[in-house]
């Protein structure tokens, strides 16, 4: 399969996703602080590198991959390359996404996904700031839980690995990740020719 058709299946999970978290969200009232990037203020959080892969063709196709190879090599923190935090007066950490339009899979679903606990119930994954400041919220949203109108994390990584099994269960911190996503597209056109889009620009 291509790099661009798994491009657009990744693509098209994350819409499916989009519609369920926004219907979950609306349907309980939950929503992230304004400005909050604490959940990204986590050095080496962990992803599969199919997540990134629609991230790595938009750098590929903008040529702007060598780049990214070089500022996430450089990176010794640990935090997400696309992260950029704002110091500010505020008892959790300000940032903004830079490639919020691409950012993988565990971003999309943190906040308003559920697990499984050990006895099987779904359970919300989110927040320290949303649990102290939506309580009573998070606790009228459980029944939406339970009648299974919350994202579930399992499911969507399971669609993941039917699009390509390999890419979608090989999980890196998540900058390597971003890298090995980097390097899976620039292997497969190796020996092939660039995008139409790329190879008019070059």
């Amino acid at each position: 399969m291509s790099i661009a058709i798994r491009v657009r299946q990744v693509q098209k999970v994350f819409g499916q996703l989009e519609e369920e978290t926004k219907a979950f969200q609306k349907a309980s009232g939950l929503a992230c602080l304004s400005g909050c990037g604490h959940c990204c203020n986590k050095a080496d959080i962990e992803a599969a590198v199919l997540e990134f892969l629609p991230y790595a063709f938009h750098l590929f196709l903008e040529g702007q991959h060598e780049l990214a190879k070089q500022q996430i090599q450089a990176n010794t923190t640990g935090l997400c390359h696309g992260f950029k935090p704002i110091i500010a007066n505020s008892p959790y950490l300000k940032g903004r996404c830079t490639i919020y339009e691409d950012r993988g899979l565990i971003c999309r679903l943190f906040g308003f996904a559920t697990i499984r606990d050990k006895n099987g119930d779904r359970q919300l994954s989110t927040c320290k700031w949303i649990k102290g400041s939506q309580a009573d919220t998070i606790i009228a949203s459980q029944a939406l839980l339970e009648k299974g109108r919350a994202p579930h994390y399992i499911s969507y990584y399971q669609k993941l690995a039917q699009i390509d099994f390999r890419l979608g269960q090989e999980y890196l911190p998540i900058n390597k990740a971003i890298l090995r996503a980097i390097e899976e597209v620039e292997n497969y056109y190796q020996y092939r020719p660039f995008p139409y889009r790329l190879r008019r620009s070059a």
